[in-house]
């Protein structure tokens, strides 16, 4: 296998890892997504008991960019902000989602950020203010971006990169054909005698090395005889169709160019050009193994 195909299968092979990789990254989302969406769900539940409301909706949960999430109500709420960041933090850690998150609790009249805190993995770097400062009862959102989705997303570009640049690279390392020796154009035009191959346009014969040309009168003589194997062609009729309108006939001419075309055939035992006495010629062709 030579270098051209090992970069080109090379190539192909590390562009299905990483369709693969994109597929299996895209299929991770869809269940983090998910995921998401449950969670935030149980928290709203929970935020409504503890307002002691059981009846009202939580209303559907939207990703509203690649990691936020919002979460709404139906009705009014008063939010505990204590219990607000006790009850996500065990929602979320129930559906296995990421430690490190921010959240925001936003005003729906006029979208401002009545609470917010962050929270990591680790307690230390937590910011959580207003511990035990009740929110008024309004119409609020809950936003949640999780910051460390965003290097899925940063991995997501690097093998689209990585799929581009193996595709390319197998359009450029694709195989080439071996080039087969183009035979001459006319090549295509030849007839088969015997083991010659007649070119009527080049006017010429061919067999295997050997080529050999043909004058004007021959090429439209064995031209009538190629159309016509095994039969016999009247004197009259070559005469006619060869000399008709070209000039003198002389009678021996006919003679003449058919002994020609003999000795230019002579080298195959298979074509025989025959004189039917008193009648005219005609060409014998036995079946020859090429």
């Amino acid at each position: 296998m030579n270098q051209r195909k090992i970069y080109f299968y090379g190539s192909l092979c590390l562009a299905l890892f990483a369709t693969v990789m994109l597929l299996t990254s895209d299929k991770k989302d869809e269940t983090f997504s998910e995921l998401v969406k449950i969670a935030l769900r149980d928290v709203g539940n929970k935020l409504l008991l503890s307002n002691q409301d059981s009846t009202s909706l939580i209303l559907p949960v939207h990703q509203i960019e690649a990691s936020k999430y919002q979460l709404s109500f139906e009705k009014e709420l008063t939010i505990f902000p204590d219990t607000l960041v006790k009850v996500v933090q065990q929602s979320f850690q129930k559906a296995n989602l990421p430690s490190h998150y921010q959240l925001e609790v936003k005003q729906c009249k006029d979208l401002e950020v009545a609470y917010s805190f962050l929270k990591n993995a680790s307690v230390e770097k937590d910011i959580i203010p207003c511990g035990g400062r009740n929110m008024p009862q309004k119409c609020y959102t809950i936003e949640v971006r999780f910051l460390e989705k965003t290097e899925s997303f940063s991995t997501k570009i690097i093998w689209i990169v990585l799929l581009s640049l193996s595709i390319l690279s197998a359009f450029v390392f694709f195989p080439k054909k071996k080039k087969t020796k183009q035979l001459d154009s006319t090549n295509e035009r030849f007839i088969s005698l015997g083991k010659f191959h007649f070119y009527p346009e080049e006017s010429k014969l061919i067999m295997a090395s050997n080529e050999i040309s043909l004058s004007k009168k021959e090429v439209e003589l064995l031209t009538l005889f190629v159309e016509n194997p095994n039969k016999i062609i009247k004197r009259e009729e070559l005469s006619k169709k060869v000399w008709e309108d070209h000039g003198v006939f002389v009678g021996r001419s006919l003679d003449t160019y058919i002994s020609k075309l003999r000795k230019k055939l002579s080298d195959d035992d298979s074509i025989k050009l025959t004189n039917v006495h008193g009648i005219g010629y005609v060409l014998e062709l036995k079946e020859v193994d090429l």
